[in-house]
């Protein structure tokens, strides 16, 4: 995708459950290049948030503007210009990693100059690629999901508690494939605080902040 302008205006956004509230009046400013952390604890309503931003949920207050090389889009083509990473994401379980791969690149583009081998490489899962994902560990199912977010060629990145599942040396080969194949993409990343998911982030939003009516 040839690189965008992209501008994202949150007005005065809410969402509830039922009667319930559980975030109200956020204002907030996303252009490109950006790198955000949404920070909340356990039910805070940060992925929601982040689901929000991206589309796949609406909001029940405020309105939502994705605004592309000085021109506003439909929420419908929101999906073109992002991906998205979460450990509730489902992956095709009787796919092998070549085939997930190459399944995905039919509706959304790898980064320039990534082919499939060069894909399995760097997911560090090159002794796993002949396995069918019903047979990952929930740690490499993290891995392909990352993957196949942070090396997509969209210009937004939305990556919600991305160290899940990760141990030490994995959360080390995220933090690199970010610095590598994503440092100029604009970035969302939720987070419960642990610091190694967001130290590439320049602003912060807490939820928490927009729980007082």
């Amino acid at each position: 995708m040839p690189s965008t302008n992209l501008h994202i205006q949150l007005n005065d956004i809410g969402k509830k459950f039922g009667k319930e509230w559980i975030f109200k009046n956020i204002n907030l400013t996303i252009d490109s290049g950006d790198k955000l952390v949404i920070l909340g604890g356990n039910g805070s309503g940060k992925s929601t948030l982040l689901q929000i931003i991206s589309g796949y949920v609406l909001p029940n207050a405020g309105n939502l503007n994705y605004n592309i090389d000085g021109k506003s889009i439909d929420k419908e083509e929101y999906q073109k210009y992002l991906s998205l990473a979460s450990p509730y994401l489902d992956l095709i379980e009787d796919y092998t990693l070549e085939e997930i791969i190459n399944h995905c690149a039919i509706y959304k583009p790898f980064l320039k100059d990534l082919d499939t081998t060069k894909i399995i490489e760097l997911s560090g899962l090159s002794a796993a690629k002949n396995k069918f994902i019903k047979n990952y560990s929930s740690g490499m199912r993290q891995r392909v999901r990352l993957t196949l977010a942070i090396l997509a060629d969209c210009e937004l990145l939305l990556l919600d508690e991305p160290v899940s599942n990760l141990d030490k040396n994995a959360i080390d080969w995220f933090k690199g494939l970010v610095k590598d194949y994503a440092s100029h993409k604009t970035i969302i990343v939720c987070s419960n605080s642990i610091k190694e998911e967001f130290e590439f982030c320049t602003k912060e939003l807490n939820v928490s902040d927009y729980k007082k009516f």
